[in-house]
């Protein structure tokens, strides 16, 4: 129960961060959103690590865990953040949403064949109607302005202060799909590997130890920003970011560490075929904060709405089990037979 708690808080808090990233990206860069969210978890998690009492157990990792957690941190913190910000700049996030369930997939498969956890019946619905979800979106294709009648909005943002309820930008927000679905795709890749080198790498230890686990993953990921910064001007880039999306990454980085750190607490507690599908709660928080804080740079229509819907209820089907089923509903014999079916 508290393993999903937290994944639910996980869900939340990661919801509002990519709200406030893509509110971040309409004035910025992603170079730049990469350049503040990153390097800001190590502080976050190194304090939470010290105040919890538990920054010693960075040093009772073994070496094995050590590398597990770093690649963990470079997967999900540069490779999936980089990539989900590529998407969310290009479609925005409730578009991005649905096809990131893909990820679920891959961290699904990967803890039956690293992990020994089982493929049950619900767990091939729940695939399916992941994997359904996104095609669901490209009715809204059909339907948006052409990139003609819209220039991309990073192009006429102004520069006076945006408001939380009401931005400064001309309506006719006008997707790049192609860019966006590959990045979405390629996004999914970090994401769905990382809890299992997370689910590895924390070795059982439990709650304290995912804190230092977290500070481990952020150190890695911010060395390998440090090391693309140095190149070619990169680090200029960076330190001429405006005040305006300067807020907004700030955001964006305290509330993905914060996310980080309920979801690596979930994940030393709980498996991950609980802790990823609860997560995928995000999907509906995000539509909420999209419509509170990016009310014109979002798409809401119905494929979106119907496409997140679906991608939820596949994630719900991932995280039931048939015991929970049979606990709320009488089923007939051989219904009650196949739900308890698994593999291996």
């Amino acid at each position: 129960m508290l393993g999903a708690l937290l994944a639910l808080l996980s869900a939340a808090t990661f919801a509002f961060n990519n709200a406030s990233v893509r509110r971040g990206v309409l004035t910025g860069t992603v170079a730049q959103a990469m350049a503040i969210t990153v390097p800001l978890g190590v502080p976050l998690f190194f304090l939470a690590a010290l105040a919890t009492g538990h920054l010693g157990a960075v040093l009772e990792f073994s070496p094995k865990a050590l590398a597990a957690l770093s690649l963990a941190g470079i997967l999900h913190f540069v490779w999936g953040r980089y990539c989900n910000y590529r998407a969310t700049r290009a479609i925005g996030a409730n578009l991005v949403a649905p096809i990131q369930q893909v990820h679920l997939i891959v961290s699904l498969s990967l803890a039956i064949w690293l992990l020994g956890e089982e493929l049950t019946a619900l767990r091939i619905v729940g695939i399916a109607l992941v994997l359904i979800g996104p095609s669901i979106t490209l009715g809204e294709e059909k339907n948006a302005p052409p990139a003609a009648a819209a220039p991309p909005a990073e192009r006429v943002v102004s520069d006076t202060k945006i408001t939380a309820i009401e931005a400064d930008i001309p309506a006719g927000f006008a997707p790049r799909y192609a860019e966006g679905y590959m990045f979405s795709l390629l996004s999914a890749t970090g994401y769905g590997l990382s809890p299992i080198l997370v689910r590895v790498g924390l070795e059982g230890k439990g709650l304290g130890a995912s804190l230092a686990g977290g500070l481990v993953a952020y150190l890695a990921a911010t060395a390998v920003m440090a090391l693309v910064l140095l190149w070619r001007g990169n680090f200029r880039h960076a330190l001429a970011v405006k005040a305006e999306p300067a807020k907004w990454f700030t955001l964006s980085g305290f509330l993905v560490c914060l996310s980080q750190m309920f979801l690596y607490m979930a994940m030393s507690i709980a498996p991950v075929t609980v802790v990823s599908p609860v997560t995928r709660l995000s999907l509906l928080f995000r539509l909420y904060f999209a419509r509170w804080l990016n009310p014109r740079h979002e798409v809401f229509g119905g494929p979106v709405v119907l496409a997140t819907i679906v991608s939820l209820a596949g994630a719900v089907a991932l995280s039931l089990s048939a015991e929970i089923i049979q606990s709320l509903v009488p089923l007939p014999d051989a219904l009650g037979a196949l739900l308890h079916w698994h593999w291996p």
